[in-house]
């Protein structure tokens, strides 16, 4: 199927999902993930509709953020320290803050530029050594810290669940990212608004537990070009 054919086909399951859960489908964002996707076809998802990107590494989204026009960019893969200063204008949210010292590099850099740079703290709720993310008891004290830098703000969490073939083995971690968020929601001076989480594999079950972003990539654009 085309791209746009798979964006309807996702937003509709997505729109079961969240009817299901007694939720409104207008509560999920899509985050089309362009990854070794040709720019072209990422402007295609943004004239379908799609007009926020996320990208796993910082070089592949300063190529595409002057060729592919009408985007917010999302950086949604594991992030150094040392790139970013190239992202701080061109971002909109970071999902995978996972560090003191890459949340004091967002804040030293995002003040120098004069800006607030949103972020999500990255939680590995599964425990997979192959993984990035805190512990699950390590983020109230993070957030809790985090949420007195100037240059960040703090709207959620985000996870990776294992990759396994039946999607509904991956619903206690969803499930516990949920609550995660609602034992933060009382830490003054951040936002539990945003819960990402759910992927090509798992986005339905991660909408019937709350997901308010989901970051689909494979599913939308197919097989990724190497």
């Amino acid at each position: 199927m085309s791209i746009v054919e798979n964006i309807t086909v996702i937003k509709n399951e997505i729109a079961d999902a969240a009817l299901r859960a007694g939720r409104q489908p207008n509560e999920v964002k899509i985050i089309a993930v362009t990854k070794n996707v040709a720019a072209a076809k990422a402007q295609e998802a943004v004239r379908a509709g799609l007009t926020d990107l996320g990208e796993n590494r910082v070089q592949e989204l300063q190529n595409k953020f002057s060729e592919v026009t009408g985007a917010r960019w999302h950086l949604i893969g594991h992030l150094q320290s040392n790139k970013v200063k190239y992202i701080v204008d061109k971002v909109d949210l970071i999902h995978s803050l996972d560090r003191w010292s890459l949340a004091l590099e967002i804040d030293r850099r995002a003040r120098e530029a004069g800006k607030v740079l949103s972020a999500l703290v990255q939680v590995n709720v599964a425990k997979e050594t192959t993984k990035f993310g805190l512990h699950v008891n390590e983020v109230k004290d993070f957030v809790t810290e985090a949420a007195i830098l100037r240059g960040i703000y703090i709207r959620g969490l985000m996870t990776i669940a294992p990759l396994v073939q039946d999607p509904e083995e991956v619903r206690p971690v969803f499930r516990q990212l949920r609550q995660i968020a609602e034992d933060l929601k009382e830490i003054p001076g951040i936002k539990m608004e945003h819960l990402s989480m759910g992927m090509t594999n798992d986005y339905r079950i991660a909408v019937e537990e709350g997901a308010t972003m989901v970051r689909i990539g494979t599913a939308i654009f197919g097989r990724r070009e190497i």
